[in-house]
């Protein structure tokens, strides 16, 4: 479908999606959110599509935050819809897909542009990155998951500490602190993510989209990530990757998986 705010582009089994509004360094609205749902949707229902890149256009940012001026007059009912709404359409949706999320962060991700990039389930960024959620600086907290997410990722107290000062950091004390996977130049982002991405296809997509369930699981209220592993290690022996899998071990070849 066509889109108005972002581009997303297939190939080769990877999908690559651009937040593209370069004049907003790449601001996330009401209308981009829905744009971005619509092509991870497509993207995880795609059975071509073993890995999603999310990234922005040009080289200023990733995402440098919400839109503010859609938000400035709302109401306590409206900002909590604007939270409720905003996560269940995009954030916890792409933290949860099937389908691999590489987040190649490129310049400022802030506010809501590391939310998203905190729900992918990777990242990767360009050594002139700059992260930071400053939500505090205008009276309100990390409402997409900052402030569960970023806990998660890098300790309670460095989050804590990020959060009160709405402060930034660069891309090396982001790798440092466990925030990123890898950083390099701003030119070979991209392609460090799609080398990444390359070494994912090879491996089973039953398996990955499993692992991913069993992961998160473990960061749920009410969920036991231990048993939730056992149920999704079980259920992977009846499929047609596990067999092609194992066949193709003890046949000592590379095995070619159907993705069933």
């Amino acid at each position: 479908m066509p889109y108005n705010n972002i581009l997303s582009e297939s190939q080769n089994g990877l999908t690559t999606i651009t937040i593209n509004r370069p004049s907003k360094l790449n601001a996330l609205n009401s209308a981009t959110i829905k744009e971005l749902h619509q092509a991870f949707k497509d993207a995880d229902e795609d059975k071509n599509t073993k890995v999603i890149i999310i990234t922005g256009s040009g080289k200023k940012a990733f995402v440098a935050g919400a839109d503010i001026s859609e938000f400035a007059d709302y109401s306590v009912a409206e900002g909590e819809k604007l939270a409720s709404d905003g996560q269940a359409l995009l954030f916890d949706f792409v933290a949860n897909l099937s389908t691999p999320v590489i987040a190649a962060i490129n310049g400022f991700a802030l506010g809501g542009g590391l939310e998203l990039a905190m729900a992918a389930h990777f990242r990767v960024a360009s050594d002139n990155a700059k992260m930071g959620l400053p939500e505090v600086s205008l009276g309100v907290i990390p409402g997409y998951g900052g402030t569960q997410r970023l806990p998660q990722l890098i300790g309670k107290g460095r989050a804590m500490e990020m959060i009160m000062t709405a402060g930034m950091i660069d891309a090396q004390k982001a790798l440092d602190c466990g925030l990123v996977n890898h950083i390099t130049t701003s030119e070979e982002l991209i392609g460090l993510a799609e080398k990444i991405a390359s070494k994912i296809m090879r491996n089973s997509s039953v398996a990955i989209a499993a692992a991913i369930t069993a992961i998160n699981s473990g960061y749920e209220d009410g969920e036991n990530g231990y048993d939730t592993e056992v149920s999704q290690f079980g259920n992977c022996f009846g499929t047609a990757d596990f067999k092609e899998g194992t066949t193709a071990f003890l046949e000592k070849r590379r095995a070619a998986f159907p993705g069933e």
